[in-house]
């Protein structure tokens, strides 16, 4: 007898499934399939993401222990490895890249209302990428250095709510500025990178589409001061100048005036430097910009640390990719459910409850209370305590 809908039902139950239908029909994923359909693998593998299953043989027999329960879970096709691992090599990983394209509005409208902490209504985007480390054995394809095979993630996050609105994978020797080229470029947006996207020419393109950058220059970077504005000094700025470029090349690339912001982190003891094409805000909330974009670090190290895309099921191109991208579905799935539950707990904790309870057949909203209330009861029972000195 089927009693409700378990843990990872109701993670799953609230994607649009009419437009992974959509994505599927685009690239003619279900050609010539029988019965393991591309949902079915979607499935699979958002249970082992969930889960973290260290192996595609460790996906597969927990799935098939679950036995008639897969049924409930929305798998119909026979799971096995076979199955699994073939369509992981062969269908295009395309498919679930536009799912979590799919996904993206809907994690963006619920996380809207997300403060920043600064005076800013403007949307704001940290760019950034990491290296994901492949075995050289396995992935002879991934060339990055002699003793090195390795992929590059590229990453657009907006900053209300942590979401990744633009994602490439690319391999490791791939600078990242030439991730800026791919950018469709929002008007009034922010978009704050590192020094690493330092090319003016490519910087440009945001002052021609009505957008702001925040950056740090090199150590040589060259320019001529055309005006200086008052600073607060109590409030770290030591500089705010108005500047154009020297070198004849950044200038050509960028013929228009930029602004030039000193700053000094008490904190840390260390005088920083960054390059806008921004007048408007004042100085402190340009260095306070530039400070959010640590989130996008983080948000590297947690979906390395909490989802499976450091040890991959199988070692070609599209099966990597396959798997990236199901794995950002899946943060994604979570950041709506988070929201939608109006759930108290963090992340961290929430995906530690699914890795335990993704069978079980609780309402969500009872699954994730951990709140003090709820562990009062819990501990409202006549058994003694080991430690209760």
């Amino acid at each position: 007898m089927n009693v409700g809908r378990t843990l990872f039902s109701q993670l799953i139950d609230p994607l649009p499934l009419a437009e992974f239908r959509k994505c599927v029909a685009r690239y003619r994923g279900n050609h010539r399939v029988r019965s393991f359909t591309c949902w079915d693998q979607f499935l699979c593998m958002a249970f082992a993401q969930v889960t973290g299953r260290e192996s595609l043989r460790d996906s597969v027999v927990s799935l098939r222990s679950i036995g008639a329960g897969l049924y409930h879970m929305g798998i119909r096709g026979q799971v096995s490895r076979s199955n699994l691992a073939d369509a992981n090599e062969s269908r295009d990983w395309r498919i679930f890249a536009d799912f979590a394209r799919a996904l993206i509005p809907e994690a963006r409208r619920l996380h809207q209302d997300h403060d920043l902490g600064l005076a800013l209504d403007h949307v704001v985007y940290a760019l950034d990428a990491t290296i994901i480390d492949l075995c050289m054995s396995l992935f002879p394809w991934a060339v990055y250095r002699s003793d090195q095979h390795a992929i590059k993630l590229h990453t657009q996050l907006d900053l209300r709510g942590n979401i990744p609105t633009f994602l490439r994978i690319s391999p490791a020797k791939t600078h990242d500025v030439h991730f800026l080229d791919h950018l469709v470029i929002e008007p009034g947006a922010f978009y704050v990178m590192d020094r690493g996207y330092l090319d003016f020419a490519r910087l440009f393109r945001f002052t021609l589409h009505a957008a702001f950058f925040v950056t740090r220059p090199r150590g040589n970077f060259r320019f001529r001061r055309l005006a200086s504005m008052p600073v607060e000094w109590a409030a770290g700025v030591r500089c705010d100048q108005a500047i154009s470029l020297v070198s004849f090349y950044s200038r050509q690339g960028h013929p228009q005036p930029l602004r030039r912001v000193g700053f000094y982190d008490a904190e840390r003891d260390r005088r920083l430097v960054f390059i806008t094409n921004n007048f408007t805000l004042p100085a402190r909330t340009i260095a306070d910009l530039y400070r959010l974009r640590w989130q996008v670090e983080l948000f590297f190290k947690w979906i390395k640390q909490h989802l499976r895309i450091k040890a991959f099921y199988g070692t070609s191109d599209n099966a990597v990719k396959t798997q990236t991208w199901i794995a950002v579905c899946v943060y994604l799935a979570m950041l709506i459910a988070h929201r939608r539950l109006k759930l108290e707990i963090d992340l961290h904790t929430m995906v530690q409850v699914l890795s335990i309870k993704s069978l079980q057949k609780t309402p969500a909203k009872e699954a994730f209370s951990l709140n003090g209330r709820a562990l009062e009861k819990a501990d409202d029972h006549n058994q003694l305590c080991l430690f209760d000195f």
